[in-house]
């Protein structure tokens, strides 16, 4: 008789670049271990991130309709209690909202991930500045006291996808090299300044292919007059569905990205990403899978000290909202080229 695989529930609802994150994980998790079975507990519109993965379904969560306040979430409980019988819940999250959930949903084991709160609080301070542990590498530590010790070296990735005629359109057929740049961030100080970021724009695309992702009306404006100033710029920002985007990042030759969502979602791809830093830095754990640290371009730092001004962009003194002004145009397009 067929042993019942063990079955887990993983928590991680949002934002974008966090459920990324996990994405590599989950998939040297369940490649090392086949016996087991895995849900995926996340927002609605996460769910193209875990296609194609082996024994992983996506349990999707309406946060802002029918799962929402305590009340949503105890229905939202009910619905995976009477559907699954899970062997354990790993909370990769640990936010209020999962703390809630896990009050309500049946298991025999909960694991939750640690932070690190104290060491990011640390790091902000400036009392320590050294790499804290990578948040693929805390992901992976939920899974260890399960029995399930995750190794993330030496990955695998899916292979690159095939176009549909719709994005065949949009790109062409030549042969040029296809460089992804996704130039916005949640924060004007984790971004890139847009003057030299359209000189880097304008630069590559005398040779390359310059692919733009972003999304939201101000952004796509300001994408679209890119592609319509300069020959082989494309705007890919309002124009694709996620699974969309998906293919033709996979299909990309170098990803130019801030510290930000789409970084993720390349790197998950298996695609190389270059990203700049302004007032975050990749030693707070958020650095893209799998990337040389030298792919990370950092704001100079004898110029602006403070630098992590915060984990997540949020907050930083005034004069350091352009940080990343202090990393030159040449220095971008020469790692670029160098990449490619």
């Amino acid at each position: 008789m067929a042993k019942t695989p063990k079955h887990i529930l993983v928590i991680r609802l949002s934002a974008m670049g966090d459920v990324a994150m996990s994405v590599p994980v989950v998939r040297a998790l369940t490649q090392q271990y086949p016996d087991i079975k895995i849900t995926i507990l996340t927002r609605t519109k996460f769910t193209s991130f875990f296609r194609n993965l082996d024994n992983v379904t996506v349990f999707p969560a309406y946060l802002e309709e029918k799962h929402k306040g305590i009340y949503g979430l105890y229905k939202l409980a009910r619905q995976l209690n009477k559907a699954n019988q899970f062997y354990a819940i790993a909370d990769l999250h640990n936010v209020l909202r999962s703390k809630i959930l896990k009050k309500f949903i049946r298991g025999k084991r909960f694991v939750t991930i640690d932070k690190g709160r104290k060491e990011k609080r640390q790091l902000i301070s400036g009392k320590i500045f050294e790499p804290l542990k990578s948040t693929h590498n805390g992901y992976a530590e939920v899974f260890e006291p399960l029995g399930y010790r995750t190794i993330l070296t030496n990955p695998t990735f899916p292979k690159k996808a095939q176009l549909n005629k719709k994005l065949q359109n949009l790109i062409g057929q030549d042969s040029k090299k296809l460089i992804g740049i996704a130039p916005f961030a949640a924060h004007e100080g984790k971004m890139y300044p847009l003057d030299l970021m359209t000189i880097v724009i304008e630069h590559l695309s005398k040779k390359n292919k310059v692919i733009l992702f972003g999304g939201g009306k101000n952004e796509i404006e300001f994408l679209s007059g890119l592609e319509n100033k300069y020959d082989n710029v494309i705007n890919a920002a309002g124009r694709l569905s996620l699974d969309e985007e998906m293919d033709l990042i996979s299909n990309l030759n170098v990803m130019l990205s801030m510290d930000s969502g789409n970084a993720h979602i390349a790197a998950m791809l298996g695609i190389k990403v270059i990203t700049i830093w302004g007032v975050t830095h990749p030693y707070a754990g958020f650095a893209p899978f799998n990337q040389p640290f030298d792919y990370c371009l950092i704001a100079d730092r004898n110029e602006f000290p403070l630098i992590p001004t915060s984990v997540y962009g949020n907050k930083y003194p005034e004069n350091y909202k352009y940080a990343a002004r202090s990393i030159s145009p040449d220095l971008v397009i020469d790692k670029i080229n160098a990449v490619i």
